[in-house]
């Protein structure tokens, strides 16, 4: 299942996605089944269940509306947490190697993550604010999980039974900021917690087995600016799967359902590695869009101004209906 979080008539609801129609798994389901996707994804694999009980619905029925009629926000508005791993080698080397840097020999050892800001999480189509002084502002082209099983210490083996779905994920990154912040040793912080992007679905994971090549997927992964495609690379690359992941973050930790896993930046997926003689570092107007096999098109705009930062490209005249939520 495509599952949504979205917005109609003032309110944030959690919806599933069927063809060019999104059902109010609340409303459809005679009020059975709760409003908000936070409490959906606590429901687990009964959740899971229930939701395809409620099978192929009509336009004609409560609660259903046209793709073109709401507004998606990100499928979890306000997540548990979200840690961000540095999980693809060739970011990691291109990346530091642009700094002069080797890679260290403890990456090798251990998957390793920062915490990010869960509160500043964005949607498909939201306008992105440039934090103020902020000049070389960066995209991230990145794929998360969701944990959907509570658990601690849990191994690798049965790591994929505590993910609920997938989702695109782009760690917006303030280029400069991060660089002279991380002087002292500790961050990323104000680099990175203006804004996090998700969507535009939670797909549950078992509409990815058909992408499965052992414990990796097949996914082709790539990133656009202005249209120009700038960023190509796949998820079979990475070097430290969700699984190995889930066992790190919850090293004698509990992981509650909500949770967000990014999987850090997909070799060649950021401006930082491309470097600014391929493209410049983004500007207020650009638009970025996110393009995952399987997950969808996250597509963001950079506000002109930060009073902006939460219109939506449909505020433009753009027919979001018909560009932004195809998978």
């Amino acid at each position: 299942m495509k599952l949504v979080s979205f917005l109609k008539e003032g309110e944030v609801r959690a919806g599933i996605v069927q063809g060019e129609l999104v059902v109010d798994i609340h409303a459809v389901s005679g009020g059975l089944l709760p409003k908000d996707m936070l409490s959906i994804i606590d429901l687990g694999d009964e959740g899971l269940k229930r939701m395809k009980e409620l099978g192929t619905i009509s336009e004609k029925d409560t609660g259903v509306h046209s793709l073109g009629d709401v507004t998606l926000k990100s499928p979890i508005p306000r997540p548990v947490s979200i840690r961000d791993f540095y999980a693809f080698e060739e970011h990691v080397k291109t990346a530091r190697k642009r700094r002069g840097l080797d890679v260290v020999p403890e990456w090798y050892d251990i998957p390793v993550f920062y915490f990010t800001n869960h509160l500043a999480v964005k949607g498909p189509l939201d306008h992105i604010a440039k934090p103020a002084g902020c000049e070389w502002l960066d995209y991230e082209l990145e794929i998360a999980c969701v944990i959907g099983k509570e658990g601690t210490n849990i191994s690798k083996e049965n790591a994929e039974d505590h993910i609920y779905g997938y989702f695109i994920m782009n760690d917006w990154s303030a280029r400069d900021i991060q660089k002279h912040e991380m002087k002292v040793g500790l961050g990323p912080a104000k680099g990175k917690d203006f804004a996090t992007s998700f969507g535009p679905y939670l797909v549950t994971k078992d509409e990815l087995e058909t992408y499965r090549r052992g414990d990796r997927f097949d996914l082709h992964m790539t990133a656009k600016v202005n249209g120009k495609l700038l960023s190509e690379g796949n998820y079979q690359d990475i070097h430290y799967t969700f699984a190995d992941m889930i066992e790190r973050a919850s090293k004698d930790v509990t992981l509650y359902p909500g949770e967000v896993i990014g999987s850090g930046t997909v070799g060649t997926g950021c401006i930082l590695e491309l470097g600014t003689e391929t493209h410049p570092w983004l500007k207020p107007g650009d638009v970025v869009e996110l393009e995952i096999a399987g997950l969808g098109v996250l597509r963001n705009r950079i506000a002109e101004k930060r009073e902006e930062e939460n219109h939506v490209l449909s505020s433009t005249g753009e027919n979001t209906s018909q560009t932004s939520h195809h998978v």
